[in-house]
């Protein structure tokens, strides 16, 4: 009888802006690779994403406990360090490639696993086509992680979810208090969300607003151009109606010319212009123009930590996400994402599917039509039979003197075996 080969190691990072549940997706990987040891050997953790495997900077995950991989499930943020660092062609930089086969080689890598969103997609198709344009056996798999809810063929994205649930529980919180002081003081609350082309995550403000809890909201949406007059037209109506209101707005709410109101004039790793300051745009012309007092916040960081107030329903889905990654691996596939396959809305019940990478990557997905009121300035009942089902549920972490109890990993470093690898 043929003896069996021994295991191949398996390297798994995170790339992009992390969220409150893609260490959930870590914790799914992680413990169904450990239940397949005649398979899978080690899995070794990039530190700061696909940085940590061109410069062999691997983190040896066997050495945590099980509790402390399982305590990954309710920690936020990237465990093992994430990055923004794009991959270019083969063409335009083999040495990057290169250096990929040289530390898979020396550690006996044979499964990658890359944790992120669109552009991380893209690198993980690329390093899928190691095998066949350089030779090397390599099985990539991407885990989908993204709070922009933009990959494409996936009903949505783990990490969606919860900064949706934290974003409508803050509008709905936020409105509560500008309408108690709207008499005298405040009458209109301005939010602003992340999302750069797709409003997703602004989509979640509407939300706020329910048929026993009405609230009146304006949404500004990335996939509407912005109209100045329309917009001071619907907040002062809504003033006058209901004595304030409260505005959620895109980071990516562009001029009808394409130019962000947010624009800062950088970029970042990817290119992607650099945005911030929307909110204080929209806080000015209300001011400037309709003379109503007003606050403005700006949610960032917040939204897409807030592992205490997290989605159950997303919760699962990235852990699903991240076990599905490995059992798709030993079933010899490649070049694929797991997908979440919705099957109802009411009740609500999904599967996890496959998608190939090839109709993943640099695919950004809108926020369809039919989910934005005629006016541009909310969403439609379809909008809301699609989200709610994603921000119901509560998981919460456990807790220590009014504290959550995060997990913070060792991450012990593996030996280096190579020569030092300079990054361009």
């Amino acid at each position: 009888m043929a003896k069996r080969p021994a295991p191949k190691n398996a390297f798994y990072a995170q790339s992009g802006g992390v969220t409150a549940v893609i260490n959930a997706s870590a914790c799914g990987l992680i413990q169904t690779a450990r239940k397949h040891k005649s398979r899978i050997g080690k899995v070794l953790a990039g530190r700061n994403g696909i940085i940590g495997a061109l410069t062999e900077d691997l983190i040896d995950t066997s050495k945590e406990s099980a509790s402390a991989i399982s305590a990954l499930r309710h920690t936020p943020s990237g465990a093992f360090g994430s990055c923004r660092f794009k991959l270019k062609s083969l063409e335009q930089n083999r040495a990057e490639y290169e250096r990929l086969i040289e530390v898979f080689e020396a550690h006996n890598i044979g499964y990658f696993f890359y944790n992120g969103g669109g552009d991380s997609a893209d690198t993980c198709l690329k390093v899928s086509q190691l095998s066949e344009k350089m030779g090397y056996p390599i099985q990539a798999i991407h885990v989908p992680k993204t709070v922009d809810n933009d990959l494409p063929i996936t009903d949505n994205c783990p990490g969606f979810g919860s900064v949706a649930k934290y974003i409508a529980v803050s509008t709905r919180e936020a409105s509560f208090d500008v309408a108690s002081m709207a008499k005298t003081s405040t009458k209109v609350f301005i939010v602003e969300v992340m999302g750069r082309h797709a409003g997703w995550i602004a989509a979640a403000g509407g939300l706020a607003a329910s048929e026993d809890t009405p609230i009146p909201i304006v949404i500004l949406f990335p996939e509407v151009q912005f109209d100045e007059r329309k917009f001071l037209a619907k907040v002062e109506t809504m003033v006058k109606k209901h004595g304030y209101c409260s505005v959620v707005v895109s980071e990516g709410v562009h001029w009808p010319d394409g130019r962000f109101l947010a624009e800062t004039g950088l970029t970042d790793a990817f290119g992607h212009a650099q945005l911030g300051g929307a909110a204080s745009v929209i806080a000015g012309m209300v001011q400037r123009e309709l003379g109503l007092k007003n606050h403005w916040a700006v949610a960032d960081y917040l939204q897409r930590a807030a592992r205490h107030i997290a989605s159950k329903t997303d919760v699962n889905m990235a852990y699903a996400m991240g076990k599905a990654a490995v059992q798709f691996a030993l079933q010899g596939h490649n070049s694929v994402m797991p997908t979440v396959d919705r099957i109802s809305d009411a009740p609500f019940k999904w599967k996890v599917g496959m998608a190939p990478l090839s109709k993943v990557a640099n695919v950004e997905k809108m926020m369809p039509k039919n989910f934005i009121t005629k006016d541009g300035f909310g969403i439609t009942q379809k909008c809301r039979n699609y989200m709610e089902p994603l921000i119901k549920g509560e998981d919460y972490p456990p807790y220590k003197n009014g504290l959550p109890r995060y997990v913070r990993l060792k991450n012990v470093a593996v030996a280096k075996k190579l020569a030092k690898f300079e990054l361009k």
